[in-house]
């Protein structure tokens, strides 16, 4: 049954964590993901502290009840700030400019004097107990198509250590500091859709400034609540897709508690098939303290300036960059696929076979099946693109092979049995490619690819043909 998410009071708002492309927030250490084997490793236990209201936090609380000790691994691109041997240097000026800039683009007021502070984290993710964070503007706002969705807070804060093995309690240093921005919506987002598409516009106004880009850069949390009940933070989304889902499943199980008086407020880490588990108690204020090793953060009128004269040299036809022609822009602006494009971006850099993919694919395909585009389209949703999209970008399928796949998927079948069907296909190909060979011996491998491709049109790639040919060709 679809829920009724007015009647059940949703009230939900998002927070966005990406990473700048600078060096770190506050030592001069690049912002780099090492492949190799760490060079020295070092041992800590952190506790719980009180904040700056003199009480400790709970999630805090619960966390040094574990009373674990971490390890942490590092390089020769860590210095002594990651670990926590040296007090921190000022605020990267590059991070802030480009913190700047976001600000800016979400018609955020800015603070013009601010106080870095510490956030209580002893959950192994950082050497010092705390996070780093500090409050560079406020009430902005974003458009989406059903109106405006209010930014609460764009905070600049430094990333935490990787995870290498949570059980274990190991983590590596290389990615503590990396610059982030934290973007927060206020909670004016009613349904899992608007959701979905105010991610979806963050994250292409945040292509425009200096980001880093590809997964993990980028992190979703989803703040949501129901009439009586807690609020509860959703964490882990690195694929916006799985948004919808998981707000659906997480309303399900709230509209139970509510009903058993049981509701609490807490965080939770989104699983896989969108489900849900907890991780702690929702953090509150009392975690929060002043940082005292560094100044006031000071954002002058110039500096405020500068942003704005970055962000007026930055391209309104930003898909250009990205490979599309003018005419394929506009194709995808009528048919209201740029967001849609966009979302495909992040599961495979292919622009123009993305395009292909989600706009001509289907439009040749209706016309073939007689059916109206509105139909097809119902079929080829976003999910079964994206999952195709994706299983290119894995090797699974070849690219020659998705429109064949698009127009079996159209016919009624599944999307797995097309998967399936697709191998025992190839090996049916490949027998009589086998045999065309042995009944017309001694021809060129441009002949053969003729035979093959004008037999076999639509199923089978030029790449997947010459391949087989050459097994039989000597």
């Amino acid at each position: 049954m679809e829920l009724d998410y007015n009647t059940l009071g949703l009230k939900s708002g998002l927070e966005i964590h990406q990473q700048l492309d600078s060096s770190k927030l506050f030592c001069n250490c690049p912002s780099l993901l090492r492949k190799e084997e760490p060079k020295f490793t070092v041992k800590r236990k952190l506790h719980a502290v009180a904040g700056e209201s003199g009480e400790i936090d709970v999630a805090a609380a619960h966390e040094s009840l574990a009373e674990k000790e971490f390890t942490y691994e590092g390089y020769d691109t860590i210095c002594l700030v990651e670990l926590d041997e040296e007090p921190p240097h000022v605020v990267n000026k590059e991070a802030l400019e480009i913190a700047l800039q976001i600000a800016l683009l979400l018609n955020c007021k800015i603070i013009p004097i601010t106080q870095i502070m510490r956030k209580t984290v002893i959950d192994g993710s950082n050497t010092s107990g705390f996070q780093r964070t500090v409050l560079i503007a406020r009430d902005g706002e974003l458009e989406i198509s059903s109106g405006k969705i209010g930014i609460a807070t764009l905070c600049l804060e430094e990333d935490a250590a990787r995870i290498i093995d949570k059980e274990k309690g190991i983590f590596r240093l290389d990615r503590l500091g990396i610059p982030l921005v934290e973007i927060a919506t206020k909670a004016d987002i009613k349904n899992p859709q608007q959701a979905k598409e105010a991610a979806l516009k963050l994250g292409e106004l945040l292509r425009l400034v200096k980001v880093k880009r590809g997964i993990g850069t980028i992190r979703q949390d989803v703040n949501l609540s129901i009439k009586g009940g807690q609020r509860v933070e959703l964490k882990g989304f690195q694929d916006i897709r799985n948004i919808e889902r998981a707000m659906e499943i997480e309303v399900q199980r709230q509209e139970g508690l509510v009903k058993q008086k049981k509701s609490i407020a807490e965080v939770r880490a989104v699983n896989s098939d969108g489900s849900s588990r907890f991780l702690r108690p929702l953090p509150g204020a009392a975690r929060m303290y002043p940082e005292t090793d560094l100044p006031l953060l000071k954002i002058s009128r110039e500096k405020i300036d500068k942003a704005k004269k970055e962000i007026q040299k930055v391209s309104k036809e930003e898909l250009k960059i990205e490979g599309l022609s003018d005419d394929m822009i506009k194709l995808l602006s009528n048919h209201n696929k740029l967001d849609e494009f966009k979302e495909m971006l992040s599961i495979i850099n292919n622009p123009l076979l993305i395009a292909k993919t989600i706009l001509i694919f289907p439009k040749e395909i209706a016309s073939k099946e007689k059916k109206s585009l509105a139909e097809v389209g119902k079929t080829l949703n976003r999910d079964v693109l994206g999952n195709v999209l994706e299983n290119v970008a894995k090797g699974k399928i070849d690219e020659g092979n998705i429109k064949h796949i698009l127009e079996k998927i159209v016919k009624g079948e599944s999307y797995e049995g097309v998967i399936d069907n697709k191998k025992e296909d190839i090996n049916f190909i490949e027998e009589r490619i086998a045999k065309i060979i042995k009944e017309k011996p001694g021809l060129s491998i441009n002949a053969y690819m003729g035979l093959v491709m004008k037999e076999f049109k639509g199923k089978i790639s030029g790449q997947e043909a010459n391949e087989i040919i050459r097994k039989y060709v000597k």
